[in-house]
């Protein structure tokens, strides 16, 4: 037999299974990620409601919504039951979540902790397809002054310029260094060249007084400090 339940919209579904209404009844936390996607979308196809649908796409990309955040109007319209306009309505909620997360980012100016460079940092390189070298300049508070982009599209000796890094350090009178870069392959392990560039900036920091407090590898959910592993 048909279930016809599943080519029903939203409004015509039970109230109990609504999302919408679950939302005002309970909470957003109540929600699951298909029941958010489902609320965005509206509407499943003939054969899937707005759920199951949402469901299917996220069990494509392993549940993730970082996976979901990164796929094309294209991608998205090749699941039956999205159309263009469904598609650019799940990528501009998910981009505002991510501007919301760099927003807050921002707004943290003291580190405390290798995780507080993670949750400053990652919202900015943590998701990006290539990899770019940051530094975090600080205070004598561990409060940060300034984080800059020093290179991007690889980690080498050759392409981060230890003169320049110590010249904004010494305009902005910082204490203290956070080196951080991504690494878009998802590994965590530091590569030799990776090891030499932190040690070539904290022998340069060493003469003018200015400590590196830490240098970590940063993916979408993960990070690798190097003063958390005593390599530093």
């Amino acid at each position: 037999m048909t279930d016809y339940k599943n080519s029903f919209t939203i409004k015509q579904w039970n109230e109990d299974d609504r999302p919408r209404e679950k939302l005002q009844k309970k909470g957003k936390v109540a929600l699951s990620d298909a029941e958010l996607i489902a609320i965005l979308i509206g509407s499943g196809n003939r054969e899937e409601s707005a759920v199951e649908l949402s469901k299917r796409i996220l069990s494509t990309i392993d549940n993730s919504l970082n996976q979901l955040g990164k796929l094309s109007v294209t991608d998205l319209t090749k699941f039956k039951g999205i159309g263009e306009a469904k598609a650019i309505s799940i990528i501009t909620a998910l981009e505002l979540g991510r501007r919301r997360r760099l927003e807050e980012a921002l707004e943290k100016p003291k580190i405390s902790s290798s995780k507080s460079v993670f949750d400053v940092m990652q919202p900015i390189i943590g998701e990006l397809q290539h990899e770019e070298f940051w530094i975090i300049f600080l205070n004598n508070a561990n409060k940060i002054q300034l984080k800059t982009q020093m290179s991007k599209g690889g980690i080498t000796g050759t392409l981060v310029d230890t003169r320049l890094i110590f010249k904004q350090a010494l305009e902005l009178a910082a204490t203290g260094l956070i080196l951080c870069h991504n690494h878009p392959s998802g590994t965590l392990k530091p590569s030799k060249s990776d090891i030499n560039l932190t040690n070539k900036i904290k022998k340069g920091g060493e003469v003018l007084d200015i400590k590196v407090l830490d240098h970590l590898i940063i993916t979408e959910k993960e990070y690798y400090s190097f003063a958390d592993e005593g390599i530093l």
